[in-house]
């Protein structure tokens, strides 16, 4: 009877649901939590069986690229991160 009972979807598979469906977009473009989140829709897909073996196959494949596409993301921020701050070893002025 509450008018806000149906308006309150789960955020989290509309995310997969989305990326899911774009899957043709090129990893090296995607942000790493788009990347993270078509991920995890791949190995839910094939986790529950709902694709075959080939398709399972190229979305393995995908999402090795995915996995790729993150760490070069998470390498990238690391190495801003110790950019911009201040070396150990470096005396303070």
């Amino acid at each position: 009877m509450t008018p806000y009972a149906h308006h309150v979807p789960s955020p989290r598979p509309q995310n997969s649901v989305s990326s899911a469906q774009d899957d043709t977009a090129n990893p090296a473009e995607l942000s790493f939590e788009a990347a993270m989140d078509e991920l995890e829709a791949i190995v839910q897909r094939i986790e529950r069986g709902e694709i075959g073996l080939e398709e399972s196959l190229a979305q393995y494949e995908r999402g090795v690229k995915l996995i790729n596409r993150c760490k070069e993301v998470l390498s990238m921020a690391e190495q801003r991160v110790e950019e911009l701050s201040p070396s150990s070893t470096s005396p303070c002025a």
